[in-house]
């Protein structure tokens, strides 16, 4: 152990410099009381962005181990830069979500794109060939001076990447709420296939093993991007702008496949991708996993930039980069194929048996104009436990709200045409078409995309697994959501209800839920009710994910989203992948023929409206109080839904959600120009317009042939699901008796044209 140097320029580590860096006093003292000396410059820096919210977890490491992360199914759990889940056949889905939100606020097109940069190489650093990405988008209000250059920056930052990329953007969801007017949220999704054999993770096994830089140059962007994620916004967010990486999409491309090239060869030990913390947070995670050190020869680090000090090498977070533990005497193969693929190779360190993270690096040397002589000095030696296992975590302080938001069905007078209020709402930005949004990204690429965007209520991929055998068609389902009003007035609930409504527009396609990725969006843990929403949320999402057979494999949490003290909606986005045991299961969210049965197969609506789409905008803002789930409820919904999938009785199948029966009554119309004539379901006392708006879950839309009524009717019954049919498959309106009658054309224009007045 010694002490390490600070470079020529380089001020001393101070409590000012600590707090400039995220450090709160308790922590500057932590550091002293453990190294007994000032940490270098350096080490600071690396302290620093290992302990930020964004790498360590701090504050909410202690509630998420209360997720249900186990399974039969379960191949890899959290912990690794992915999670995976069995697909049959010696293969499994490799899959994750991450934010991007505060770089993608400051700068829209590289921050979106970086994001999907980002959760590519968890997946293929996994050994996985990425088959298809989902998005989570939310925004400002749509009359937010700000929103249409932040919608138009970040839609095409997601698709100059993925599309350059080869990798198709299936789905996703975008919303507009006041709450996220000064802190957007960019969460990205991918899903991989894998050799469940080859998986590859990140860890440093080997003494004396080499450890190899891969992929693009350093550059001084992104230096400390995981502490500015790490804290909400203020005056100075524009100043954050060079804490933003850029992306290269042609580089990962080259990467990815040299990787996978790579890892074929057996000639690795261990890999990890270089994120968020660059080459620090790498090069320790690999060192924790396997209970071993690193030492690190910065002066070989590739760099695009004159004079990189090590506190900036150790910092960037460059994109398009990866660092591999070679198995000694291999190196040689791991040079040859990144010559072939045309990408920076160098040997920059190698695997100690100390524990710790050691740096070196000569003062004044410059490999990239060849000035000066190496001659290297200690920069960093920290013990790899100080950055890991031991860095802080917090057991925050917790306040409820006050009881006493009560359900109501109604806020002033009830509308007096209901058809015109349906046409207004299913126009809105936040029901409406996102044809706006997929018809940027490449959804068809590599012709594996079965149910495209806009067509189910998950989107349907075939993936070809291949061995020695020959190759094997995988059909998967993914989904993303999340209601973040719901969330909002009752997170327990509300966080029930989007792993509920994920899961059920899985089985709505046909498929069965195999694991689930979160990605928990909140504001400023040191605010106790804050806090209290995201512990409640981890309790929802546990309940449910163990009710509805979707283990939690993967996940990302973001905290800190708020500006000027002001939180966005609490937000815990996930994404569910399922799989169809045959494509002819797959069922797509439109009626199909004219004279179809309807039928509506769960609970019945109480009429509830508390955080729907119809009283918020009728409100201006979030009132009253979710229905809740009943879990037990949901699951035999769901299970039905999948029997009757599996027997191909129905013809089409849509989740009553956002916007309520009515709307999901007029999109299944919509999808192939079919009207409907229906009564509203059976239900309890409420008014019509609380009957067809209320978003209350455990609800689903289906139609079948007449002959199929008697079966489907068994099925359900079987498991204890109400079904009822309410109406036919007919004409050229939207007919709901004694309420409404629209025009399908109608619907569908104003449908069609929701995001115009945001985007045009």
């Amino acid at each position: 152990m010694s002490t390490p140097a600070n470079f020529p320029g380089e001020p001393d580590s101070s409590p000012e410099i600590a707090r400039e860096f995220g450090l709160v006093s308790e922590e500057w003292e932590r550091v002293l009381s453990t190294l007994s000396r000032l940490p270098s410059y350096a080490e600071l820096g690396v302290i620093s962005v290992m302990w930020s919210e964004h790498c360590s977890y701090k504050s909410s490491r202690v509630h998420l181990a209360r997720l249900p992360t186990t399974g039969p199914q379960v191949v890899q759990g959290p912990g690794e830069n992915a999670g995976a889940v069995d697909i049959g056949d010696g293969f499994c889905a490799v899959f994750k979500m991450e934010s991007h939100n505060h770089p993608s606020y400051i700068e829209p097109y590289q921050g979106a794109a970086t994001g999907v940069g980002g959760i590519l190489r968890d997946v293929f650093t996994m050994g996985a060939r990425p088959v298809a990405s989902l998005n989570s988008l939310r925004f400002g209000r749509p009359d937010h001076p700000r929103t249409p250059q932040l919608l138009k920056g970040v839609v095409a930052g997601i698709g100059g990447y993925g599309n350059c990329i080869g990798v198709p953007t299936v789905g996703g969801e975008v919303q507009f709420d006041t709450s996220y007017d000064g802190n957007i949220l960019v969460n990205a999704f991918t899903v991989g296939i894998a050799k469940t054999e080859d998986l590859f993770f990140g860890v440093a096994e080997g003494i004396g093993n080499p450890i190899i830089y891969v992929g693009a140059k350093t550059g001084r962007d992104g230096i400390h991007g995981a502490t500015m994620a790490s804290a909400e916004f203020g005056e100075e967010t524009d100043s954050k702008l060079p804490t933003v990486q850029v992306g290269d999409p042609f580089m990962e491309k080259l990467l990815l496949e040299a990787c996978l090239e790579i890892f074929a060869t057996d000639c690795l030990s261990g890999v990890q991708d270089m994120g968020a913390a660059g080459l620090t947070s790498s090069s320790v995670e690999m060192a924790d996993r396997a209970g071993n050190g690193i030492e690190l020869d910065l002066d070989a680090i590739p760099r695009r930039t004159k004079a990189l000090s090590p506190y900036e090498m150790l910092l960037s977070e460059s994109q398009e980069r990866m660092l591999m533990v070679a198995k000694a005497g291999r190196e040689q193969e791991v040079f040859d194929i990144c010559a072939k693929w045309d990408l920076d190779a160098s040997i920059v360190g190698r695997v100690t048996d100390t524990g710790r993270f050691v740096c070196n690096a000569t003062p004044g040397y410059d490999p990239f104009d060849g000035t000066g002589e190496p001659n290297p000095v200690v920069v960093v030696d920290l013990p790899v436990d100080l950055l890991t296992n031991a860095a802080p975590k917090y057991d925050r302080p917790q306040q409820g709200r006050a009881k006493g938001a009560t359900l109501f069905t109604m806020a002033g007078d009830a509308p007096e045409d209901l058809g015109a209020e349906l046409v207004r709402l299913i126009g809105s930005p936040n029901i409406g078409s996102r044809a706006w949004i997929w018809r940027q990204y490449d959804h068809i690429v590599r012709n594996g995309t079965v149910i495209r965007p806009g067509d189910g209520d998950a989107a349907v991929i075939r993936a070809f697994c291949e061995d020695a055998s020959g190759t094997r068609e995988k059909f998967l389902a993914v989904s993303v959501d999340c209601n973040g009003r719901h969330v909002e007035l009752d997170p327990y609930a509300g966080a029930a209800m989007a792993v509920a409504e994920c899961t059920r527009n899985i089985v709505c396609v046909g498929a069965k839920p195999l694991g689930l990725t979160d990605c928990l969006n909140f504001g400023n843990p040191k605010v106790p009710e804050q806090m209290w929403r995201f512990s409640q949320a981890i309790d929802g999402l546990a309940a449910a994910c163990s009710a509805l057979g979707a283990p939690v494999v993967s996940g990302n949490v973001s905290l800190y989203n708020e500006t000027d003290g002001k939180a966005i909606l609490p937000t815990p986005t996930v994404a569910v992948v399922g799989q169809l045991e045959d494509p002819d299961h797959r069922l797509g969210l439109g009626f199909l023929s004219e004279g179809d049965v309807i039928a509506h197969l769960g609970r019945p609506s109480r009429g509830v409206l508390g955080g729907s789409e119809w009283l918020v905008q009728h409100s201006g803002s979030d009132t009253g109080a979710p229905v809740g789930i009943d879990l037990d409820a949901e699951a035999e919904l769901q299970h039905a839904m999948l029997d009757l999938a599996r027997k191909k009785l129905l013809r089409s199948a849509h989740d009553i959600s956002d916007g309520g029966f009515a709307v999901a009554l007029a999109e299944s119309c919509i999808a192939h120009g079919h009207g409907a004539r229906v009564s509203l379901p059976s239900s309890e006392d409420a008014p019509a317009h609380a009957l067809l708006f209320s978003e209350e879950p455990t609800r689903i839309l289906v139609s079948l042939s007449a002959s199929k009524v008697g079966e489907v009717g068994d099925v359900c019954a079987r498991y204890g699901v109400p079904f009822e049919k309410i109406g036919t498959v007919s004409g050229q309106t939207v007919a709901i008796e004694g309420v409404c009658e629209v025009p399908v054309e109608e619907l569908a224009e104003s449908h069609a044209s929701a995001l115009d007045a945001i985007v045009s």
